[in-house]
């Protein structure tokens, strides 16, 4: 899955088909089950300070914002392939090699999509990461600059970009 525009997000069916399935499972397995903490936390007596019932209802707040967020992201997903670069620069959906300052001995390699496909097999950058936001544009064998977090700039400069075989 990659983020090519501001609203689009392109998914292999793969990843829809399994986002799809944990929306399934939050809105209707996962919420009888929260329903049923809260009304048995709720029967423990005086709410003010019940841990079980807090607990319950924050669970279920985050349960329920998960749910915003895949909808939100199925609402605007594209199924297929992960669009590629024409004209060769780094783009959404690949995996890049950078070198740091110019030393090609330090090197990262990452693939630049959005958090919702992070895997342990690779390292996921954002496109709107202050690294993935720098390199996106450039093409093998250019400098790019980010900025970093204390307010200086790093430069990075591009040894590989191709397409996430994922």
């Amino acid at each position: 899955m990659t983020q090519t525009s501001e609203n689009v997000t392109w998914l292999t069916q793969e990843a829809y088909n399994k986002l799809k399935e944990e929306l399934g499972y939050l809105t209707g397995p996962a919420r009888t089950e929260i329903a049923a903490k809260i009304a048995a936390a709720r029967e423990e007596g005086d709410l003010r300070e019940n841990g079980g019932y807090h607990a319950a209802k924050e669970e279920q707040g985050k349960q329920e914002l998960r749910v915003r967020q895949l909808t939100q992201l199925l609402e605007n997903a594209q199924v297929g392939e992960t669009p590629t670069s024409a004209d060769g620069a780094v783009a959404p959906g690949m995996v890049v090699t950078i070198a740091f300052d110019g030393d090609e001995d330090d090197t990262l390699t990452f693939l630049l999509a959005s958090r919702e496909y992070a895997s342990a097999d690779i390292e996921t950058y954002s496109p709107q990461s202050p690294l993935g936001t720098g390199v996106i544009g450039h093409k093998v064998g250019e400098d790019a600059e980010y900025e970093l977090p204390n307010g200086r700039t790093a430069s990075v400069k591009i040894l590989k970009a191709e397409p996430y075989q994922g």
